[in-house]
């Protein structure tokens, strides 16, 4: 399982760093207010991009997470993403 560090680094800006498998990858998340409300609801904006960054992580590699991406682009990718995130919080 991996272990995902999520720290704000300014403003709506988040350094992600996700440990698994001997190995680390960085990515920088932006995530509104309004963006935190929309996909995690009371959820604090830490908890929902820790969360999310578990969503990916069922899908894809931490590789493949892109380095530097605003919150909603997930649901581009995974139109699930609203649905399921809701979840993953409770």
């Amino acid at each position: 399982m991996a272990r995902i560090d999520v720290n704000r680094i300014g403003g709506d800006t988040f350094r992600v760093e996700v440990h698994e498998g001997g190995s680390s990858s960085s990515h920088e998340v932006t995530a509104s207010a309004d963006d935190v409300r929309r996909y995690g609801g009371d959820a604090g904006a830490e908890k929902l991009i820790e969360a999310s960054f578990n969503f990916l992580l069922e899908r894809e590699p931490k590789e493949s997470i892109l380095s530097r991406f605003d919150l909603p682009v997930i649901e581009h990718y995974f139109p699930e993403y609203p649905r399921k995130i809701r979840g993953k919080l409770d």
